[in-house]
């Protein structure tokens, strides 16, 4: 099941003002070029190519650094057409088609980059460092097709390591290498491991110059881990300041929000990302999957901060943004429903939910979500049939990955473990579900997996309190709120555990932390008995 990885209406956009969040100090104006155009962060990239491309080349770097992909090939073709030699110029346009923590290069992609990155060989480059950034691409981009994804990005992180070691001065070259060992991280290759590699290089470059908006990128990704969240916290709360024109980088902040529980500040961060990702699409700027992306991570915020009338209304607005296909609104508006669903609990509504004409490896999160709710529901008999809809869509969903060349791990696949566990309930094989979720909790911990919706350990904990097994429970929910903290759900299930189990300073810890994470418009009902418990019991 994908992941929240995520427009707002036009009046959104008019009424909501970037500066009242996100300027930026009044002393400090970043650009690429240094021309105060445009605020994308404090790049210089030297180059052989003509003085007059410079500022180009500057620019596209900044927009690479900030994941503005399809940006920065318009200002390496801008700089190649002023100056017909600039080797650099086409080495930038390889590197933005390759994008290493979204999506890897198709064949043709592949193909496509090679031809740049050949192209630049042929005009040859004049410094040493200039030939090892073009001799790292050209290793990514070789024309094997034995090399595994995981191969291609060793051998490119290996090369960005040697050009790094000779030049130590060059904060672009440390802040390519270091995102280099987050892809690898991604890959499954010593995830932990390459992240703190990647902050160890991040971290002194960041204080050398704080301005660079690709070191302060990188380090949020380097720390989008449970373990390493608070190591990232300093640069997400500079990097929407640091580039405040592009969208990419007012969403990122929103990564360790997340992970630290700050729901406020995640719902700010994605608010201006969608606001800036309209008027982007709106100029011929982007596309729909930046404001997509913010859209994802506001709807998960609405959530654990208790409103759940602004987690609805997504739903409608993702009608309304520009640029967007009809299969890509209804995979959303599927999407944001069934998290809807799953997250506010509400069984029956899971279960009824329509089915989207888009692909079929794209309803896998609409056939979990209505597996789930029927079971959950008591409604055996169609939770079979749905949850017999997933595993085909699981299967296809498993060789399509394994089509584009990605690995897929051996065993059973989280979201269908979930359903069956659930099925197992209605079907009252009570500790068939429990072995079923622990071991998708296991799974899903051991993958470092990020859930869609409630992780699948808080579905365990879940089950053994219907089970009347709090102290178990309780177990269960309080492991999650160490991996997740401030989960609404979570925090609901542990007071309630905790009361069931005669924990009743416990319970009222829980009931109070839930109070006071939620918004001031938090409206989901469950609130109510939660302030009515605290005033109760308090001493």
């Amino acid at each position: 099941m994908r992941s929240p990885g995520i427009s707002i209406a036009g009046v959104f956009v008019a009424s909501f003002s970037l500066a009242v969040i996100l300027k930026a100090p009044a002393n400090v104006r970043f650009s690429a070029s240094g021309s105060g155009v445009e605020q994308l962060g404090t790049v210089h990239f030297p180059c052989s190519c003509a003085p007059t491309v410079q500022a180009d080349i500057d620019k596209g770097v900044a927009l690479l650094h900030s994941f503005q992909y399809e940006e920065a090939r318009h200002a390496f073709g801008s700089a190649f057409e002023q100056d017909g030699q600039c080797a650099m110029a086409k080495w930038g346009s390889a590197i933005a088609l390759y994008h290493p923590l979204w999506d890897f290069p198709t064949v043709a992609t592949l193909a496509m980059g090679r031809q740049q990155i050949k192209r630049a060989q042929e005009l040859g480059a004049h410094t040493d460092r200039e030939r090892e950034y073009i001799a790292a691409a050209v290793a990514f981009y070789a024309d094997d097709v034995r090399l595994s994804h995981k191969e291609r990005t060793q051998v490119y992180s290996a090369g960005l390591e040697k050009l790094y070691q000779g030049n130590p001065n060059d904060v672009d070259a440390g802040a390519f290498y270091a995102l280099s060992l987050v892809a690898l991280a991604q890959e499954g290759d010593d995830d932990l491991a390459n992240r703190k590699k990647a902050i160890a290089i991040l971290d002194p470059l960041f204080a050398k110059q704080p301005g660079n908006p690709g070191v302060a990128h990188y380090l949020i990704h380097a720390a989008d881990t449970p373990e390493l969240a608070l190591e990232g916290l300093p640069a997400a709360r500079a990097y929407a300041k640091i580039a405040p024109d592009s969208s990419h980088a007012l969403h990122m902040p929103s990564h360790i929000f997340r992970r630290l529980g700050l729901w406020q500040e995640m719902i700010d961060s994605n608010m201006a990302a969608v606001a800036a990702a309209a008027q982007a699409t709106q100029a011929h700027r982007g596309d729909a999957s930046y404001q997509f992306h913010p859209m994802d991570f506001l709807d998960y915020a609405y959530l654990q901060s208790g409103q759940e009338s602004k987690a609805r209304r997504l739903v409608d607005e993702v009608k309304s943004v520009p640029g967007a296909t009809a299969e890509d609104i209804a995979d959303h508006e599927a999407m944001f429903s069934a998290r809807n669903a799953m997250e506010l609990h509400r069984w029956t509504e899971a279960a009824s939910l329509a089915v989207p004409r888009e692909r079929l490896i794209w309803q896998d999160t609409t056939y979990w979500a209505r597996a789930i709710g029927a079971a959950r529901s008591g409604d055996a008999k169609r939770a079979h049939e749905d949850l017999a809809k997933l595993m085909e869509i699981v299967q296809a969903r498993q060789k399509h990955d394994r089509d584009l060349g990605n690995e897929v791990a051996a065993g059973e696949a989280v979201d269908q473990s979930e359903a069956e566990g659930w099925v197992e309930f209605a079907d009252g094989r009570p500790q068939e579900a429990v072995k079923k979720l622990k071991a998708a909790a296991d799974r899903e911990d051991s993958e470092r997996g990020e859930p869609f919706a409630g992780p699948a350990r808080e579905m365990l904990a879940d089950l053994l309190l219907e089970l009347n097994e709090p102290s178990e429970s309780l177990v269960e929910y309080r492991a999650v709120l160490k991996e997740y903290p401030n989960r609404f759900d979570a925090l609901y299930g542990a007071a309630h555990a905790a009361k069931s189990d005669g924990n009743l300073k416990a319970a009222q810890e829980y009931y109070a932390q839930l109070v006071t994470v939620s918004a001031p418009a938090a409206d989901r009902p469950e609130l109510r008995e939660a302030r009515e418990y605290v005033a109760s019991n308090r001493n």
